[in-house]
Parts: structure tokens; C-alpha cells; sequence
């Protein structure tokens, strides 16, 4: 009875240190960095999975591997429309770069419009080229809107290849200059 005891003890002590000690989640287990998901600098971006403008799903993390900018933005906004330049010159910049983990750069679009003839206007209008151009059409009561806490737009954040946020509100020649700090040398 003794050695039942003794061994059942050994066998659940072993499972306790074998699940302490295993890795958390599948990332860990691939061994890639790790985060909390959150917002900020340094977490792991939520993920959305929004309508492309021919009705498809397209997940956030199915563009994992390269540096991605998720952009808020609204073919009604005029700042946006306004910032819109230079998220077309980072693009054009960087979209076949050579970065240190990443393969390549590419834009993940969230537009809060509400009408898809207006969204698909101005996409063509400002020659929006990157092919990840999302939506709900439901204005503010967007779904990623809401994930994301998006009071004000432009706003973006910049994600590297495993999904870590590694800068937020970019605009101007900011987002040039973080991307300049994730190219090879």
C-alpha cells in the first residue's frame, strides 16, 4: 500500500512539473517571442477578421510574417484622406524590402465607412495599392473599431512578422522612420 501510495505521489509530481514546464501556448512551443494581447507597445495585436470589398474574409493574422500597418481610416475623413499619401510612399517604400525577421511590408486597411461605394472610390482615388483593404460598413460601430478602442481617425498601428505591436500612431514621416528601424542594414 505504502508503494502505491509513494508512486502515485511520484507520478502526479512529475505530470505537476511536466505542466509547469511546458510551454504556454503555440508560439512559445515554436519558439517565438510571447505577449499579452493589448494595445499598447509590446503586446500581441488583437486579431480582426473583416470583409474584403469582394465579401472574402481576410484575418489579420493571416498576414503574419510580414511587418503590417493596421489603418483606421474613412473615405469621409478628411485627415485621413490627407495622411493617405504617406501611408501610400511607405508602401511603395518598403513593400518588397529586405527586413531582418520580416518578409516584406503590406498595409491591413480597416475603413469606417459606411457605404461601399464610397470606400471603393476612395481606395481608387488614393491609390490605396496594397491588396488588404477591410470593412464592416458600419461606420464608429465598427467591430475592429471597437477592439482596437479607435476614438479619432487616422490612427494605426505598426505590428511586426509574429503579431507585436512595435509603434502606434504613425503618420507623416514617423512611419517611415520605424520602418527604417526594422529594414536590414
Amino acid at each position: 500500500m505504502k508503494k502505491g501510495i509513494i508512486l502515485l505521489w511520484l507520478l502526479l509530481a512529475a505530470i505537476s512539473f511536466n505542466l509547469l514546464n511546458a510551454p504556454t501556448n503555440s508560439l512559445q512551443a515554436q519558439g517565438l517571442p510571447t505577449a499579452a494581447v493589448g494595445l499598447e507597445v509590446g503586446n500581441m495585436a488583437p486579431d480582426l477578421n473583416l470583409q474584403t470589398p469582394d465579401g472574402k474574409n481576410l484575418p489579420l493574422s493571416s498576414l503574419r510574417g510580414k511587418v503590417v500597418l493596421i489603418d483606421f481610416w474613412a473615405s469621409w475623413c478628411r485627415p485621413c484622406r490627407m495622411e493617405n499619401p504617406n501611408v501610400v510612399n511607405a508602401y511603395n517604400k518598403y513593400k518588397n524590402a529586405k527586413f531582418n525577421h520580416a518578409k516584406g511590408f503590406t498595409v491591413y486597411s480597416v475603413s469606417l465607412d459606411k457605404e461601399k461605394n464610397s470606400w471603393m472610390n476612395a481606395i481608387s482615388q488614393d491609390s490605396l495599392a496594397w491588396p488588404n483593404h477591410v470593412s464592416d460598413l458600419k461606420w464608429w460601430y465598427s467591430a475592429a473599431a471597437q477592439t482596437y478602442g479607435v476614438q479619432t481617425i487616422p490612427t494605426n498601428w505598426l505590428i511586426d512578422e509574429t503579431g507585436v505591436i512595435v509603434a502606434k500612431n504613425l503618420r507623416g514621416g514617423l512611419l517611415e522612420a520605424e520602418l527604417d528601424k526594422l529594414v536590414k542594414k
